[in-house]
């Protein structure tokens, strides 16, 4: 096949790459050559800018195309004018932030999408992400008429390379030992989607004939907070020891939710966002691996590239909110 991929050199277009190269693909890669220029010499390059310098993508077709960073719908909407009914099946990187809550465990792609009170917002935060994924495929819906539009709604998606470091973080952080304050709830939901699962799933979508909406969920059986905790640790065989906080208490420390990456918190209406059902996914070719498979190979790259920059210095606890903390807790234990 020939596949376009936009974007393909940082974290999940890597990825991706890695895989369509694998199945022999002739792949080519429409990207800006500012990070990793030098990634995939084997592959085609065009260069070029997604917001205003789509001229590269004038000629060429493709069988597939594989969007990796479309946050905007006018992004969406200048590739399919550019490509010109050119690009093949379009596959489109969502999110499960696409949804309006409040959830429900299990829930399916039908759950009702998030909107904007200003659909014209161009400032990705917390408020508007959601909203915008939203727009975004409807966009893709409405300019890639000649080939089928698929949808792909993943969770955090964690692993080798990714610039995030959220799953990374708490990989190295129990990999250190000693003891750790973590928030409760412990039995809160938790999912993340392995990056490598992602790609091939992907990947397979590139053949499809028909437009579908797929969540990219993991593990298939749900798990809580703590039992991923506890994976962490028995993976790693590390030496850590989980000292438990409740949320209110976090918070009468100065203590915010961002603190932890990937922590849900314990908000009603968000309890459910990471107990979403991937039967559809996988009906459809989604495999998972074990979540221990993920946690051994985000350790190994952290080790390998131990100098690698690292934008997780705002997580965790201050050392005098560390030790008020274990203070107060070993108070009432």
């Amino acid at each position: 096949m020939r596949t376009l991929v936009i974007g393909g050199t940082q974290f999940i277009g890597r990825h991706v790459v890695e895989a369509l190269v694998q199945r022999g693909d002739e792949v080519t890669l429409f990207h800006r050559g500012k990070t990793n220029p030098d990634l995939f010499p084997e592959v085609t390059h065009i260069f070029g800018d997604r917001n205003d310098e789509l001229q590269g993508l004038g000629a060429g077709t493709w069988d597939a195309t594989i969007d990796t960073c479309a946050y905007y719908p006018r992004q969406v909407r200048r590739l399919a004018d550019a490509l010109g009914g050119r690009g093949g099946t379009y596959v489109y990187i969502s999110s499960v932030s696409a949804y309006a809550g409040p959830f429900q465990p299990g829930y399916a792609e039908d759950t009702p999408l998030a909107s904007l009170d200003d659909p014209t917002v161009e400032q990705v935060t917390d408020l508007t992400y959601g909203g915008l994924k939203v727009l975004c495929e409807q966009e893709a819906v409405a300019c890639f008429t000649s080939a089928p539009v698929l949808v792909v709604r993943p969770t955090y998606v964690v692993g080798p390379f990714d610039p995030t470091e959220r799953f990374t973080w708490w990989v190295e952080r129990v990999a250190e030992g000693g003891t750790m304050v973590v928030p409760g709830p412990r039995d809160n939901p938790f999912q993340v989607i392995d990056v490598r699962d992602l790609a091939s799933f992907l990947v397979t979508l590139t053949r499809s004939q028909a437009s579908e909406t797929f969540h990219t969920v993991g593990p298939s059986q749900p798990i809580t907070f703590e039992e991923f905790l506890a994976t962490l640790r028995e993976t790693i065989s590390g030496e850590a020891t989980f000292q438990w906080a409740d949320p209110a208490l976090l918070r009468e420390y100065g203590v915010k939710d961002s603190a932890f990456p990937l922590w849900g918190g314990d908000d009603p209406a968000e309890r459910y966002v990471a107990a979403a059902s991937p039967a559809k996914a996988i009906a459809a070719g989604l495999v998972l691996r074990p979540l221990s498979d993920t946690i051994e190979a985000t350790l190994a790259y952290a080790r390998a590239h131990a100098e690698r920059s690292r934008p997780s210095s705002v997580w965790g606890l201050s050392g005098d909110q560390a030790r008020a903390l274990r203070a107060r807790i070993e108070a009432h234990e």
